[in-house]
């Protein structure tokens, strides 16, 4: 499912190498690497195709500083919702994209500055 809003892109696939493949895709449409984010269930596997990608984690400036200390309180679920609704997305969207991480699969995200 890709979901496109005013501001943000989201893309559920299936791999690693498949989410790398889709960074590069928005690359080249347009979007720079400090707008795009890969999120996984896993956190190692998270911090290997970011790194690979060569893109930025959700951190501080996306969540705020309440979310990101909330999110050291919350399960890994909870904690991912939290950071797909920070990128612009509903509770409602959220959790569908979150439902789908448990099942392995892999989340890039775009999203352009507001200004």
């Amino acid at each position: 499912m890709d979901s496109i809003n005013a501001q943000s892109y989201a893309k559920v696939l299936e791999n690693g190498v498949q989410a790398i493949e889709e960074v590069k895709r928005l690359g080249s449409s347009g979007y720079s690497k400090s707008e795009i984010y890969v999120i996984s269930h896993d956190e190692d596997r998270e911090g290997r195709i970011v790194d690979a990608a060569k893109i930025n984690e959700i951190g501080l400036q996306e969540e705020g500083l309440f979310g990101a200390i909330a999110n050291l309180f919350r399960s890994r679920g909870e904690a991912l919702r939290s950071k797909i609704t920070s990128l612009g997305f509903s509770g409602a969207e959220a959790a569908f994209y979150e439902k789908e991480l448990d099942s392995g699969k892999v989340l890039v995200i775009a999203k352009k500055p507001l200004f």
